[in-house]
């Protein structure tokens, strides 16, 4: 049941002993989230994965325990050559890992109680549960937390409302078992993550251009602007601070979309002033601009609120009724005129005959007796109108619960291929911008159906692989296409078939594998050089999150550069040796972190989770609360064991922050 490895060091079947990480999971983010811990933060990991193959690839010849035995044996192999290559890194030794044992993997088909404990659950210093059902993690979690009170516990939910009650009583639960804990420990004791609340901002910002990555603050909004490369003789404005410079050039402006394996061809994260002036060509990711964040606002609905006439009845119809009613105007003009009659009573008369319920008019003069016939003329179409306008009405109303076709003058939008739990939450992030969209659906009970339901959003039902699905969905006139199916192989095969149709369309396409992605895009950028195209994987984005969290701090965000990721954290200066004691200016390290805010509120009056709103009414007559966050920071402030800041970091230049503060904080 037990193995490890290769070409990881053999070790013995043998109990974990204490401090070590559990990860439980049935997907791509439990192995990534096992090779972060293990390869980035030097952990002691056990990844405890289902019997036989990954059920959201089937395709795959391999077992759960046989992909993650592959993706750590390609991790320990880029690892060494790393190590072999430059001998040392930002942060001291090339290996990080010196020492540590290797992943050690386990196969159960559930978390249950005697495999929980045999995975040395109660000597363990955290547990992440990311299982792609909500409520086998939410099971697990009751059961870990009673078998160790002590354990930090990382929970993957979807259900965002489920998650806060389930974080606040399993904090309860700690707190009950174990008094007078340390209400910093207690807050850190269990987190609730979402994986698609993770990438959804950034998967929907590749089909925007020029768009910002959003970071929440403390009620305030930090914006991470992607800016393309400038023109010949072009300043661009540089921001607050340049975080990150892309692969772009001003003579490549599609780049090399680089991963931490593209060597010279990769982003480079955080660089110091040299390295932005001498990278005068580049495209750049800078902190733009810090603002007050207003309550989320919900997700529009495509065609405003309500049943607009336009929505009920048929155009043709409207305008039947538009000449109907012209032709009554015109009769009652006609009567005031040849009969001297007011305009109330020619009105009323002209009514009657339209609807035929007058008197025949054999003793009125002849131009009152032409009007009435033309009247009754015009009576005889009205009422095939109505007949019409109740057919057309309870036509809608009966298709009002139904899902909506692309109408035809739709162009711009954004074609979005899935609505899965990644693609629904990306679908609210776009309506959130007011963006247009389509939805292509092969499944019609999906998740996201309903939601796309209620929202109004034209939904194409078919196997976007057929033919005609995809011009079903207006590809030809689409400003961008995102392919966030679960399947590679599906969102490779539409994106060939999208730019065959359209070359010019901008494309972001969901990807697992960084060596694949990367083939993928040269090929595409080579058959396509004009056109914009983009890859993203799911649990690649995610992973960092749950791994920080996992370490018992605080993640406010991350944002992807090209293939990379960079994290927002919140960090207490005291135990940080790189930290404390330095100026802003001496504390930062290139390419591994950069001090960015400073809290200036009394540590007694902190709030606990930066990325949390203040409670206000923005409504009200009251003012929101000042921020005790300071952005404009002097090269010259000495960063005090009080303080708290908020940090840009890499992976890897967290990684040593917080490896650094274990080896001088005591062990609980």
């Amino acid at each position: 049941m037990l193995g490890f490895v290769p070409p990881l060091p053999q070790q013995p079947g043998r109990p974990p002993s204490a401090g070590h990480m559990i990860v439980c999971g049935d997907d791509a983010l439990a192995r990534r989230l096992a090779v972060e811990l293990r390869f980035v933060y030097g952990e002691r990991v056990t990844l405890l994965l289902p019997p036989g193959r990954d059920a959201n690839s089937p395709e795959t010849p391999l077992t759960q325990r046989g992909r993650a035995a592959a993706l750590f044996g390609r991790m320990s192999a880029a690892m060494n050559r790393a190590g072999n290559g430059s001998g040392t890194t930002a942060g001291g030794s090339g290996d990080t890992n010196a020492g540590v044992e290797a992943v050690r993997i386990m196969e159960a088909p559930e978390p249950s109680d005697d495999v929980l404990e045999e995975a040395g659950v109660d000597r363990a210093a955290a547990l992440a549960l990311v299982y792609d059902d909500d409520e086998r993690n939410i099971r697990a979690a009751l059961t870990a937390r009673r078998l160790n009170p002590r354990l930090r516990l990382v929970i993957r939910l979807y259900n965002r409302k489920l998650g806060l009650h389930l974080e606040e009583l399993l904090d309860q639960a700690a707190a009950v078992a174990m008094p007078g804990i340390d209400p910093a420990l207690l807050d850190a004791s269990t987190t609730v993550l979402s994986d698609a609340d993770t990438a959804a901002p950034a998967l929907a910002a590749t089909a925007l251009t020029g768009s910002s990555k959003i970071i929440q603050a403390e009620g305030l909004l930090l914006r991470a602007a992607e800016r393309p490369p400038p023109r010949p003789g072009e300043t661009l404005d540089p921001g607050l601070c340049t975080l990150a410079l892309l692969s772009s050039t001003t003579n490549n402006p599609a780049g090399s979309e680089g991963s931490d394996s593209s060597g010279d061809e990769a982003p480079l994260l955080l660089p110091d002033e040299r390295a932005v002036a001498a990278a005068s060509g580049r495209g750049t990711v800078v902190l733009e601009t810090v603002s007050r964040a207003d309550p989320d606002r919900p997700a529009t609905r495509m065609g405003g609120r309500g049943a607009p006439l336009a929505q009920v009845f048929s155009r043709r119809l409207r305008w039947s009724a538009l000449g109907v009613a012209a032709a009554a105007v015109a009769l009652v003009i006609a009567s005031v005129l040849t009969t001297r009659d007011s305009l109330l009573h020619s009105a009323y008369l002209t009514l009657l005959d339209l609807l035929g319920m007058n008197d025949p008019a054999e003793e009125a003069p002849p131009a009152r007796q032409i009007i009435q016939l033309l009247s009754g003329v015009a009576g005889l179409l009205l009422l095939p109108l109505l007949i019409a306008a109740v057919l057309e009405a309870f036509g809608t109303l009966r298709t009002a619960s139904s899902l909506r076709r692309p109408p035809r003058g739709l162009s711009g939008h954004v074609v979005l291929l899935g609505l899965g739990k990644i693609g629904t939450r990306v679908l609210v992030r776009l309506r959130e911008l007011d963006i247009p969209v389509v939805v292509v659906e092969e499944d019609p009970e999906a998740r996201g159906i309903p939601l796309a339901r209620s929202m109004h959003v034209p939904t194409v039902l078919g196997d976007v692989t057929q033919e005609g699905v995809l011009e079903a969905a207006k590809i030809r006139r689409a400003h961008a296409l995102l392919a966030l199916t679960s399947i590679d192989t599906t969102n490779l095969e539409a994106t060939l078939y999208a730019r065959s149709v359209k070359p010019d369309l901008r494309v972001a396409l969901r990807l697992y594998d960084d060596e694949f992605a990367t083939a993928v895009y040269r090929t595409l950028r080579t058959a396509h050089p004009g056109a914009l195209t983009r890859s993203r994987s799911v649990s690649h984005l995610a992973a960092p999150s749950f791994a920080v969290a996992m370490m018992g701090r605080q993640i406010l965000g991350a944002v992807p550069v090209e293939r990379k990721v960079m994290l927002f954290a919140a960090l207490e200066v005291a135990g940080h040796p790189q930290l404390e004691g330095h100026t802003v200016e001496q504390a930062f390290r290139a390419g591994a972190w950069r001090v960015l805010a400073i809290d200036a509120t009394p540590p007694a009056d902190r709030a606990p989770d930066l990325a949390a709103i203040p409670p206000y009414d923005p409504e009200g007559d009251a003012a929101p609360p000042p921020s005790g966050l300071v952005w404009d920071l002097h090269p010259g402030y000495v960063l005090r064991a009080t303080d708290r800041v908020v940090i840009a970091a890499t992976r890897r230049g967290l990684a040593e922050l917080l490896r650094r503060q274990r080896s001088v904080a005591p062990r609980r």
